[in-house]
This record gives C-alpha cells, structure tokens and sequence, in this order.
C-alpha cells in the first residue's frame, strides 16, 4: 500500500470561508447564551460568569492558529542529515498488510532512517514471511535494521530491547499500524535544529477513515487535541504528550531513562501504558518539546466500539495517573504543571454547572430556553475548533470528504458528552488497572 501524499495548511481560501461564518455564529451563539444567564434574577450573574469562566479554558482554541512548522538553513540542513537516526517498531499482534505498509512507508522516506530496529514482542503469528522481505529491501535500501522476537513483556520492554545497545542521535517512536507520509522523517527533524528541542510530535492522521461510521467519526474525535490542544502547546514549547504513533526524541535523553522507563511502578504494579507521556515528559526535563505539523503519520483506528472502548480506557486511564507526575515535578510556573490543572477543571465546571441549573427553581422552569442557547453554543465552539481540521489536506481525501466531516462536528461534540466524559470519570475511579499492551489479544483492526 502507498501511504497518501499530505500538505499542511490545507486550502486557506476554504479555511477563511468556513471561518467567518463560524466565527459569527459562534460568537452570537455565547451572547444569547450570557443574555439567557442574565436574565435570571439573584442567580444571575454568578451563572453567567461560570458560563464566562468556561469557556477562557479553552485558551488554546485562539492559540493554536499561532503554530508555525519549523523550518532549517541550508546549513542547518546539514547538519541534520549528519544525525544517525533509528526507528525502533515494538509489534504485538498487528495485521500483516498494516505492518508491512508501515515498514514500506519507512523504505520510501525522502529521508531515509540509518537504522531500523524491529521487535516481536511475541504475536501469535510471528510473521516470517515480512521479517525475511523487510530485512532483504532493508539491506538494498542500505539501512541497518534488525529483527528481533522475544517472550511478551509489553511494550515498553520491547522499546528497550530495540534501544538498549543503540547509540543513535535521534530516536524515533513508530507504532506497527502507522503508515509514514513519505517526508514525515525529514520534516520531524527540522525542530531539532534548535539545540533546546528534546522531542517533537508528529501530526497523527487517521488512515482507514472509510472503514464505518466510528472510524469516521472517530477524524473529528481527535481533530481537538492533535490539531488543536497539541498545536497550542508548541506554540509554548511544552507538549505533554507526544503520540507513540509517530514521535522523535535525542537519543541521550531517553537513554539515561532507560532503565526507569522499563521499570516504572505505579501503586506498586508495573505501568505499562501511557509510555509515549512519560518519554515526553524525559524531554521537558532537558529542554523543549514541541509539534511539527509537516510530520505526518497516517495510523488505523479501533473499528468496533469494544476495541474503541478498550483503546480509550488505556489511554485515559494512563494519562490521569500521569497528570500526578506533571503536578509533583513540574514547576509551579510550567505551563506543565497549568495546563492538566485547567483539563481537570473544565471536566468538574461541565458538571457543577448543569447540576447547579437543575437546583435553582427559576433554571429549571426555563430549561428549554437554557438547552437551546447551550446546543447552539455547543455546535458553534465544535465548529470553531474543528476548523483546524482544513490544516491538512491528503491525496487519498476529496475536498467533499473534508467538509462531509467537518459538517460531522456537533455529532462529534455529542459523542464527547455522552460516550467519552462518563468514560473518562469511570477512568478516573479505576486509574489504578495499568496492564501491559492492554489493547488486544489478536488483531482488531487491519487493511482490509
């Protein structure tokens, strides 16, 4: 399979057409909202500043169109091609077509990685038929790769096999169901010019879009946080999680953490998930991390809603025990230490104040008029956020498409409400079950 051709900054004109109105609506969406507010007496003003208060949490909406990809001199240039680069790629139970359309996507890099270091961390199929292939194009392709099968012992583990006996310059995290755009290694390089940069995130893009309606809705689903969130963090420096499916780190950095990375306990069980947080969180401890939007890679999401499920329980669960980290080291005037505080507090405000509204006689009696202001709200700030969405634009992806999804935005927004929040609270009640791989025990989603 050849992965699609992506070019970032999408089609301006659309972008500013789509902007416009949104804006509009948006902004008289949160009047009518406030006017609604104010208009109860006593009460009032204390629910139209909650209402005020909520949305200033979402700071990074207007920040994240401050995001420019990073760029190099000539000179700067060379000296990045002079970097020894690895690719380490920890396989459990992939699909043969996906594993062999990622490894392919590295063999067709305009920038081609020096070394690549796969390890099988016990699949059921061992997959004999790619290893023998990959090693063979590898060898022609003159990387130095490696294939290496061990007893499961989870990812992380994996990872340090790959990594232990390497003494590459940059070290790159790829997933096994990622495909790479063909520039993604060369463009993820370009932050590391500037030798404060420790790590920088790939744009992770959704590969099997078309396959149903979850994996469809599944583009706007993350639109928020890898376009949006993740590209307001860079503009600051500090990103807080880098995204195992494609990630770039300096290799001294992760090697002094090694040890620790492969160990790290948690309640006194060993922690597994959540690794991609913690070896971010290695490059804040030395420097600046940051998003380059150039570098994209194309991943697959679950197709079903158990492997969603399970997907996302891991993954939140992971990130509220992290959030303990951010608190306990960063600074008190990090960003770091800000910016997971503030998530935490626009999940308690979008509770208190529903059941605060339900508790005043006044509010419930004027519930129709408040449901209707907060839904047209609700599908304006969707829509303003989403517009990130255009930043992108892909080869395998018909401009009808992108805007088919961007219209799928409020029932994205809905779906945070009713599926993901509850999700997130029972995450919060049961953040102690960190298991190894935790997603799947044969392959849930392939090519086909």
């Amino acid at each position: 399979m050849a992965a699609p051709t992506a070019r970032y900054g999408g089609t301006r004109r659309t972008i500013l057409l789509a902007a416009l109105p949104v804006a509009g609506f948006t902004a008289w969406a949160i009047w009518h909202l406030y006017t609604v507010a104010r208009a109860f007496g006593g009460h009032g003003n204390s629910l139209a500043f909650a209402w005020a208060f909520s949305f200033l949490l979402l700071w990074w909406v207007p920040l994240s169109w401050m995001e420019r990809p990073a760029t190099t001199t000539d000179r700067q240039q060379r000296q990045l091609d002079d970097l020894v680069v690895i690719v380490q790629v920890p396989v459990y139970n992939e699909d043969e077509a996906a594993l062999r359309a990622c490894l392919q996507s590295l063999l067709d890099q305009t920038r081609l990685p020096d070394r690549v270091a796969v390890v099988d961390d016990g699949s059921t199929d061992p997959m004999l038929g790619v290893k023998a292939w990959f090693l063979r194009a590898a060898d022609e392709a003159q990387i130095t790769a490696t294939w290496v099968r061990q007893a499961n012992a989870g990812k992380r583990h994996a990872q340090t096999t790959a990594l232990q006996h390497d003494d590459s310059d940059i070290i790159v995290t790829l997933d096994s169901d990622t495909v790479l755009d063909t520039n993604a290694i060369a463009e993820g390089l370009k932050p590391f010019a500037d030798p404060k940069v420790t790590s920088v995130a790939g744009l992770v893009a959704v590969l099997n879009t078309r396959t149903n309606w979850l994996t469809f809705l599944t583009v706007m689903l993350y639109t928020p946080f890898t376009r949006g969130f993740r590209s307001a963090q860079s503009v600051l420096k500090r990103v807080t999680v880098n995204s195992g499916t494609l990630a770039f780190y300096r290799g001294d950095v992760i090697r002094r953490y090694l040890d620790s990375y492969a160990h790290e306990t948690f309640l006194g069980q060993p922690m597994q998930m959540n690794d991609d947080s913690l070896t971010t969180f290695y490059g804040l401890l030395h420097g600046d991390a940051v998003h380059q939007p150039t570098s994209v890679g194309y991943t697959l999401v679950p197709a079903t809603f158990s492997a969603y499920r399970r997907q996302q329980m891991r993954w939140m669960r992971g990130t509220f025990a992290r959030t303990a980290w951010w608190w306990r080291y960063a600074p008190l005037h990090s960003p770091v230490f800000w910016m997971p505080l503030l998530e935490v507090v626009q999940l308690l405000m979008s509770i208190v104040v529903p059941v605060a509204l339900l508790l005043q006689p006044q509010a419930r009696h004027d519930l129709a008029a408040i449901g209707w202001s907060t839904l047209l709200v609700g599908v304006g700030v969707n829509y303003m956020i989403s517009l990130r969405f255009f930043m992108l634009s892909r080869s395998d992806e018909p401009l009808w498409l992108h805007v088919l999804l961007f219209l799928s935005a409020p029932i994205a927004g809905l779906w945070r409400i009713l599926i993901v929040k509850p999700m997130y609270l029972w995450a919060m009640c049961s953040f102690w079950r960190v298991g190894s791989w935790g997603t799947r025990a044969k392959v849930e989603v392939g090519l086909g």
